[in-house]
C-alpha cells in the first residue's frame, strides 16, 4: 500500500532539473540567511530578540565576538532586498491536496540506501553521470558517501562486513530555533577524525587510542577538562590528566597555554606524527557528516524519518593558527570598512564544496524533484557557509561538537539518535549558566525566528505573551516538550518542505513555511535599527 502512495507522489514531479555546473547566482546574497530578515520589532513596539543565538560573545580563537550585530540590520545595499522568496509563498493549498498517508509513505522510504542496503549516492558517484562532473574529468573529487548508519553501542558506525568506518555519532543539545524539530526537520552529526587518531603508535587500528583522541578533541573545542571512565596511562604514554603521573586517569584534563607551558598532545601515531594541537581547534583532517530530515511519525510520536532533506559534509583541509584566525577576521573586517557594500565572496564549486576562509570546505547533497539525492548547486552550497564562517557562535566553524552531551549521559553522550531520542533530557545552559532554551523564549517570544510556531505559543506563552512557569519548569527536565511537534504539525511541515523539493526552489528559501511571512521585511533601510537595546551577552 505504501508503494503506491508513493509512485503517486513520484509521478507529480515536474521534470525540473537544476545545472548544478551553473556558477551563475540568482541571489548574490545567498551566504546571508533567511532568518536574519526578521522583523525583531512589532508594530506596537514590542521587541523580539532571535538574533543572539548566532551573534554572540565567542572564545579565542573565535575572535567574531559579534554580539553587537544584535542591535542593526548590517547588510550591504544589494542584501537590503530580501531574495528569499519562499518565505512569501502560500503553500497551504497545495499542501491540502497531499494526502497525509502519502507524506508518511514518503519520508519513511530511505533515499539513502537502495533496497539491498547499498549506497544510492555513492554508486551513482562512482559512475558520475555527465551532467555531475564539474570539471570534466569523469571523477567526483569531492565527499563520496561512506557512512552506513549502522551503529554500535559506542556510537561507531560499521559497514556491513563489521569493519569500523571512522564515523562516531554524538548525542547533542540542538542548536537554538531553525534546528529544533518543531520547526520542520530532525537532524544527526558524525564526526570522524584522520586516520592516524585511530592507530596506536605503532600503527595498528586501536579502538581506544580513537575514544582517547576523539575525547582530547572534545576537551579542546569545549575548553574544559571532562570526566571519563577509567584509562590506563601507561598505555598511551601520555599524563591524561596532568597530576604529573603515568599511571590511570579519570578525567581528560584541560590544560593549554604554551606560554605559561601547559600543553596538551594527542595518543597513539597522531602523537607520533606530530599532528598540530590548540584549544578551541580540530586537527587537520576532521570530518563531519550532517544530516537534514524530514519528521517521521512512530507510535504516535514524532521522530526522525529515514528520508533525508540533505546530506552535508565538512572537511578541515587546512590548519591555521591564532594569529592566521585573527587576520583573517581582520581582513573581512577591513573588507567591510572601506566597501560596505561589497558583497562576501567564497570560493568552491559544486564538486570539491566551498572553502570558508578558515580551513574548511563544505559541500552537501539535497533531493531533486524525484526525491533522490543529488550533489547541490554552488549556489545551493552558498546556502551553508554563512553560518559556518564569521559567527560568534561557532567554535572552529561549527556547532554540534561544542554541545556534545558528556560523560554520564546515555552511552555517555556516543550515540546516533535512532538509538535514542530527547524523551528526559535535560535543557541545556549558557556558559554563564542560564537556561538556555528558556532564555531563548524570553529573549525572543517565540519558539521560532519567524516567530510563526503557534504550537510553541500556546505551549509556553499567556495571552500576555510571557513565559507559562510550570511549562518553563517541564522544559528544565525534559527538552522533548519544546522540540518535538504534534502528529498534525509534523505533517504539514513535511508537506510543506515536500512542494519546494517538488519546485526545486531551494535558492528562493528551503524553510518549511505554510502560509505567507509577516513577520520577515522584503526590504531594509541602510543601518537600519532592530530595537533591540539590551543585547544579550555570555560571560564565558
Amino acid at each position: 500500500m505504501l508503494s503506491l502512495f508513493l509512485a503517486s507522489i513520484l509521478l507529480e514531479a515536474k521534470g525540473i532539473e537544476v545545472d548544478i555546473k551553473n556558477r551563475s547566482l540568482v541571489n548574490d546574497a545567498a551566504h546571508i540567511p533567511s532568518q536574519c530578515y526578521t522583523k525583531t520589532k512589532t508594530d506596537d513596539g514590542k521587541i523580539h530578540n532571535p538574533c543572539f543565538n548566532c551573534h554572540i560573545s565567542s572564545k579565542e580563537p573565535n575572535y567574531m565576538n559579534d554580539w553587537n550585530l544584535q542591535t542593526a540590520y548590517s547588510f550591504p545595499e544589494y542584501a537590503l532586498k530580501n531574495h528569499w522568496m519562499n518565505l512569501f509563498k502560500d503553500r497551504s493549498k497545495e499542501i491540502s491536496r497531499i494526502d497525509d498517508r502519502e507524506i508518511l509513505a514518503y519520508v519513511k522510504e530511505s533515499n539513502y540506501f537502495d533496497t539491498k542496503g547499498r549506497l544510492q549516492l555513492a554508486k551513482k558517484l562512482k559512475n558520475l553521470p555527465k551532467k555531475w562532473d564539474i570539471d570534466g574529468d569523469g571523477v567526483w573529487d569531492g565527499y563520496i558517501p561512506d557512512c552506513y548508519f549502522d551503529f554500535d553501542d559506542e556510537g561507531f558506525d560499521k559497514d556491513p562486513q563489521g569493519t569500523y568506518t571512522g564515523w562516531r555519532a554524538f548525542g547533542y543539545t540542538p542548536f537554538l530555533g531553525t534546528f529544533w524539530p518543531t520547526n520542520g526537520s530532525t537532524d544527526d552529526v558524525l564526526i570522524r577524525l584522520p586516520i592516524a587518531f585511530r592507530m596506536n603508535s605503532e600503527g595498528h587500528f586501536d579502538l581506544e587510542t580513537y575514544k582517547v583522541n576523539l575525547l582530547i578533541v572534545e576537551t579542546l573545542i569545549k575548553q574544559k577538562s571532562l570526566q571519563t571512565d577509567t584509562i590506563n596511562e601507561k598505555h598511551f604514554g601520555v599524563d591524561l590528566n596532568k597530576d604529573g603521573k603515568i599511571s590511570t586517569a579519570h578525567e581528560i584534563a584541560f590544560s593549554y597555554n604554551p606560554a605559561k607551558g601547559k600543553n596538551m598532545s594527542y595518543v597513539g601515531l597522531a602523537k607520533k606524527k606530530g599532528y598540530k594541537i590548540a584549544a578551541g581547534l580540530y586537527p587537520r583532517g576532521t570530518e563531519f557528516l550532517h544530516t537534514v530530515r524530514y519528521i517521521d511519525i512512530e507510535k504516535n510520536t514524532a521522530k526522525m524519518a529515514p528520508r533525508m532533506k540533505e546530506l552535508r559534509y565538512a572537511k578541515k583541509v587546512n590548519w591555521s593558527t591564532y594569529m592566521q584566525h585573527q587576520e583573517v577576521l581582520e581582513e573581512e573586517l577591513k573588507e567591510r570598512h572601506d566597501f560596505p557594500d561589497r558583497l562576501e565572496q567564497f570560493i568552491g564549486d559544486a564538486e570539491r564544496g566551498i572553502s570558508n576562509k578558515r580551513g574548511w570546505r563544505y559541500q552537501g547533497f539535497i533531493e531533486d524533484e524525484a526525491g533522490a539525492l543529488r550533489p547541490q548547486s554552488y549556489e545551493e552550497n552558498l546556502f551553508c557557509i554563512g553560518c559556518h564562517s564569521n559567527l560568534g557562535a561557532v567554535v572552529d566553524s561549527t556547532f554540534a561538537y561544542q554541545r556534545k552531551l558528556e560523560h554520564g549521559t546515555f552511552q555517555k553522550g556516543w550515540f546516533h539518535w535512532g538509538q535514542k531520542d530527547f524523551k528526559n533530557m535535560k535543557e541545556p545552559k549558557t556558559p554563564d549558566g542560564r537556561y538556555e532554551y528558556a532564555l531563548y523564549l524570553k529573549e525572543n517570544g517565540a519558539g521560532d525566528e519567524f516567530r510563526a510556531n503557534d504550537e510553541v505559543m500556546q505551549t509556553f506563552f499567556d495571552s500576555n505573551g510571557t513565559l507559562k512557569k510550570d511549562a518553563e519548569q517541564t522544559l528544565h527536565q525534559d527538552i522533548s516538550y519544546l522540540l518535538l511537534p504534534s502528529l498534525k504539525r509534523a505533517l504539514e511541515l513535511n508537506k510543506a518542505y515536500r512542494t519546494i523539493v517538488k519546485e526545486q526552489s531551494f535558492i528562493y528559501g528551503r524553510d518549511a513555511t505554510i502560509t505567507p511571512l509577516d513577520t520577515v521585511y522584503k526590504t531594509l533601510k541602510e543601518g537600519q535599527s532592530t530595537g533591540i537595546e539590551h543585547p544579550v551577552r555570555y560571560d564565558n
